[in-house]
């Protein structure tokens, strides 16, 4: 579900929960907006680096390091691509 850095097109919940699932290589049906980040194995400091990576390539959405480090729940996710205007209401 990877798009690109100009598509100005905003992600139903469902579609960014499965673009989180890809983002952090796991099983999108594991995930759910309560999910916390220490029951992922996938959410690991590598899956940090690779977050951080395609919140920029697919939004251009550029965060720090201690930002994405910050994040502790797929809920916090959807919080960033809702304040940068890629999520919308289902």
């Amino acid at each position: 579900m990877r798009r690109s850095n100009g598509d100005d097109r905003s992600l139903r919940q469902e579609d960014a929960l499965e673009w989180i699932a890809d983002a952090l290589a796991t099983d999108p049906s594991l995930l759910s907006p309560a999910t916390e980040r220490v029951n992922l194995k996938g959410w690991d400091s590598l899956g940090q680096l690779m977050l951080m990576s395609a919140l920029d390539q697919d939004f251009g959405i550029k965060l720090t390091e201690e930002e994405v480090g910050s994040m502790a729940s797929v809920q916090d996710i959807l919080d960033v691509l809702e304040r940068h205007g890629r999520l919308r209401a289902s």
